[in-house]
């Protein structure tokens, strides 16, 4: 869905090390890099991809497509689950209660080592990274209530530490509302792949009870035992084509 708006594609290390070449000198990939640790290990190496990215996602537009799905989200109930942690949706103009994001957002943050103060918002946190070697320079963002170090509210590989009480209410919400219209529900699928499957099992379990999935992926549009139609398209190509 964002790469549509011009954000990188992370699948894969070739595509991620186009996106940020500085890390294949490195030999680091997303999943390395999107790692608790370098939090502690390596602060600036940490804040260096993440506050990079912050300044990414404030700075990208939506793309066309989420228009399309306004105008479905203001003639019909319509709820998002997403595991994108770039804040489109909300930018887009949906509803932030309506948006259930499973992995988290880069735009709100927590206490490294968990003092106890709530998640609270990104809100003017600027990050300075060096584009020669994505390491953040200068003051790193730190904790509202003890001063120690702050991470981004974002679930990341073999993290036992996030802290999902800011998410949690929104995708129980989200779990709620899907049980209750099982019978009723088209379920649009936008580029969620089989790497991290989480977004593609959401969605078919949520298009069970009525068959009733459209899954757009350039790579992996096919839909099992046809329990809906699969589009080999990009996202912004599929949704003006699919909008009345």
């Amino acid at each position: 869905m964002g790469v549509d708006s011009g954000l990188p594609d992370f699948r894969g290390p070739e595509g991620f090390w186009r996106a940020y070449p500085p890390y294949r000198a490195l030999g680091l990939s997303f999943e390395e890099l999107a790692d608790l640790v370098h939090f502690a290990d390596d602060p600036a190496l940490a804040w260096g991809f993440y506050g990079h990215r912050l300044s990414l996602y404030r700075a990208t537009a939506p793309h066309r497509g989420f228009a399309v799905l306004r105008r479905w989200a203001d003639r019909v109930p319509t709820r998002v689950f997403t595991s994108n942690v770039d804040g489109q949706f909300q930018r887009a103009g949906f509803d932030a209660e309506s948006v259930a994001e499973c992995h988290g957002s880069i735009h709100h943050l927590q206490c490294l080592v968990g003092c106890g103060q709530p998640v609270w918002p990104a809100d003017g946190v600027e990050v300075e990274v060096d584009p020669a070697t994505m390491r953040a320079t200068g003051r790193l963002p730190s904790c509202a209530s003890c001063g120690g170090p702050a991470r981004p509210n974002i679930l990341m590989f073999a993290d036992r530490s996030w802290d999902g009480s800011f998410a949690g209410p929104r995708l129980a919400a989200h779990a709620a509302w899907t049980r209750a219209h099982r019978r009723q529900l088209v379920v649009v699928e936008i580029g969620a792949g089989t790497a991290v499957p989480t977004v593609r099992r959401q969605a078919e379990l949520a298009s069970a009870a009525t068959g009733a999935l459209v899954r757009i992926n350039v790579r992996e549009p096919d839909v099992r035992h046809g329990r809906g139609v699969g589009l080999a398209l990009p996202a912004v190509e599929a949704l003006e084509a699919l909008a009345p």
